[in-house]
């Protein structure tokens, strides 16, 4: 079977494709049991994967400004990352489990921790640095002003 890589969703609550599903001819109820004996099988659709997980963004624009917008809930503003360029917005960050549950007493574990990222190519250039980002209820919002082509400027020669 192919390796495709998993959308954030996906990973967050720990979905299969059911492409995937019908390829690899199980289904979710099958991969999701306990045995005869009570144990739990294998539970072959949980992956762990050391990739970075990809957000889900908004962006749009006003007059002025390109808007991102994405939902980091449980982060701390010291573990997000955020780089500008003229054309490019990389957010990058970590969400740490802070519990210590033995994996055997989850009946269910759909929540993603662990590094996550997403790179956006802007649909025009922007100034990278007038960049407002703010953070409320886990939902960053980043405003960055577009270059004004249009802009013009006068500069008076001086005699020295």
């Amino acid at each position: 079977m192919e390796n495709k890589k998993r959308s954030f969703f996906e990973r967050l609550t720990g979905s299969v494709s059911s492409e995937e599903e019908i390829a690899s001819g199980k289904h979710y109820s099958e991969k999701n049991t306990r045995g005869n004996n009570g144990d739990k099988k294998n539970n072959e659709w949980i992956e762990e994967e050391n990739e970075e997980a990809e957000l889900s963004i908004d962006v749009y624009q006003t007059p002025t400004d390109i808007v991102i917008q994405t939902m980091v809930a449980g982060v701390k503003p010291e573990d997000l990352e955020l780089s500008i360029a003229r054309d490019i917005v990389t957010i990058r960050g970590k969400r740490e489990e802070n519990r210590n549950i033995d994996e055997e007493n989850y009946f269910t574990k759909e929540l993603y921790w662990g590094k996550f990222s997403r790179t956006i190519s802007l649909p025009t250039e922007v100034e990278p640095e007038e960049v407002e980002a703010t953070e409320k209820h886990g939902l960053i919002t980043v405003k960055i002003k577009k270059v004004d082509k249009e802009k013009k400027n006068s500069v008076k020669v001086k005699s020295i």
